[in-house]
């Protein structure tokens, strides 16, 4: 892994992003992390951060070819391929937090030139990663049912294209020496552990001459970690977990029994959770949140089902309040507009969006002055049932709510 700066020290225009970060949150019902009116009547606050974390990235070769049609039209990328126009809407979000976490769920090719495969055993283009890196992703987890689609090689392969694209990364390994070494980054002066684990492997086995190629998951074995991390110096840790069952929005009794086991027999400060494809809710356990399932960061599934263009970033405000760390929880629902398939006469509905983007919605409501009736109202859609999926749990009276309301 690489270890990196702070976010402080690679963005010379704090100043700046904190103002910014001031303007994005005016309004909301809870205040910021730091400088807020409760800061200031608590008198114990210290220090503060902010995560955003989102859903599974697994790129399907319509993206691929998105992304060469972008190429063409920006003239960037390498080798044909530009993914960043397709995730630019995010941007603004992922970039203002101190610390962005990603969840890297397919394998990466050795070659920016391919060969590429698609589902079951993913092979993606490495150029994905660059953009990870360019919409301000610090960090990805990279257990996940697909780990070991193509072995170690595979494994080697996707921590080799995040290491060239600068962005640190945990749940796989090269080396046994690589998997007990802790994720841990400097984040405004607090050290933030990540931890990551997947719960299978799509009927492959971890080799046995090789047990730390990925995590998989127990209780045991993400306390043991957590362990390593306290012991590495960590004052936060932060668990990404592959779990539940795909494209059902309601968390199985798996997860909910190790959320609980994990918020009570842990120190974790905070679960980020993904793998169903589709939003599942968060929760509040004692003093730990846990988002069970974020949804898709971005995909195009063979049959889209309507939820699985739906996801959300998690935003979480942590200060530090006499020695422990309180977490406030807000969302950011997000959509992957998809282009209509045309008919036999090579026609697409009118209104219909002509490209593969990943939209924040209310950002896009706000602002999207050319967008269709059609899209309007499919944002809002994707926003309304977002919220109700998110809160179904009761999060809302632990003071869940949205980064910026729909407008």
């Amino acid at each position: 892994m690489n270890r990196r700066p702070s976010r402080t020290t690679r963005r010379s225009r704090t100043g700046i992003a904190g103002t910014a970060l001031a303007a994005l949150l005016a309004g909301a019902a809870a205040c910021g992390p730091s400088g807020s009116d409760d800061d200031t009547a608590d008198g114990d606050a210290g220090r503060s951060f902010t995560v955003a974390a989102a859903g599974d990235i697994l790129i399907h070769p319509e993206l691929t070819e998105q992304a060469g049609k972008d190429a063409k039209e920006t003239g960037k990328g390498v080798a044909g391929l530009d993914f960043d126009p397709i995730m630019a809407g995010i941007k603004p979000v992922i970039s203002k937090a101190d610390l962005a976490i990603c969840h890297f769920e397919p394998v990466a090719s050795a070659s920016p030139k391919g060969p590429f495969e698609s589902f079951p055993a993913f092979i993606v283009p490495p150029q994905i990663t660059t953009t990870i890196k360019n919409i301000g992703y610090d960090t990805c987890s990279t257990a996940s049912n697909h780990s070991l689609d193509h072995g170690a090689t595979g494994v080697t392969n996707t921590l080799n294209a995040l290491d060239k694209a600068g962005v640190k990364h945990t749940g796989s390994a090269r080396s046994a020496a690589e998997a007990q070494k802790p994720n841990i980054l400097d984040v405004k002066g607090v050290k933030v552990a990540q931890l990551s684990f997947a719960g299978g492997f799509n009927g492959h086995t971890i080799p046995e001459n090789k047990p730390w190629l990925v995590n998989q998951t127990s209780i045991r074995a993400i306390k043991a970690a957590e362990q390593r991390a306290r012991k590495a110096g960590a004052d936060v840790v932060i668990l990404s977990i592959h779990w539940g069952r795909e494209h059902q929005p309601t968390p199985n009794a798996v997860q909910l029994d190790l959320a609980r086991r994990i918020a009570k027999q842990t120190g974790i400060n905070l679960v980020i959770g993904h793998h169903a494809h589709v939003v599942q809710p968060m929760e509040k356990i004692g003093d730990t949140w846990v988002a069970y399932g974020l949804g898709n960061q971005i995909a195009r599934h063979e049959v889209p089902s309507g939820l699985s263009e739906e996801g959300v970033t998690g935003w979480f405000e942590f200060t530090e309040r006499g020695g422990t760390w309180d977490v406030r929880a807000k969302y950011v629902p997000t959509f992957i507009d998809i282009p209509p398939d045309p008919d036999e006469n090579g026609a697409v509905p009118k209104g219909s969006v002509k490209d593969h983007r990943l939209v924040d919605v209310a950002a896009a409501l706000r602002d999207g002055d050319g967008l269709s009736a059609q899209q309007r109202a499919r944002y809002r859609l994707a926003f309304e049932r977002t919220e109700g999926t998110l809160l179904n749990r009761g999060a809302g009276q632990d003071g869940l709510e949205p980064l910026n309301p729909l407008p």
